[in-house]
């Protein structure tokens, strides 16, 4: 199974967990089954739609899924699935 890393900021909606185990052939099998298992976390993942809010950047080892499949990003059975929360604004300097 792979794992999903969960940042400090959304421990609360995994119950206090640090990572947990995901199963799924993609980022979006192993979402959808994060949703059955701790929902309150897959809902600020991602929106009713399935897709992924707007500030959220998932990492599958240490590619972004944006520049892979996305969400149809294959997952191996030994990867690290890491979520991050996008910084936006700009520069100020």
């Amino acid at each position: 199974m792979a794992r999903l890393v969960v940042p400090g900021a959304l421990r609360a909606d995994a119950d206090g967990r640090r990572s947990i185990e995901i199963a799924g052939a993609t980022v979006r099998e192993a979402l959808d089954r994060l949703a059955a298992e701790v929902p309150r976390l897959e809902r600020r993942l991602r929106d009713e739609r399935g897709a992924l809010r707007q500030h959220v950047l998932v990492f599958v080892d240490a590619v972004d899924i944006r520049d892979a499949a996305g969400q149809d990003t294959a997952l191996e059975r030994e990867s690290d699935v890491y979520v991050v929360a996008a910084m936006s604004g700009g520069f100020r300097g």
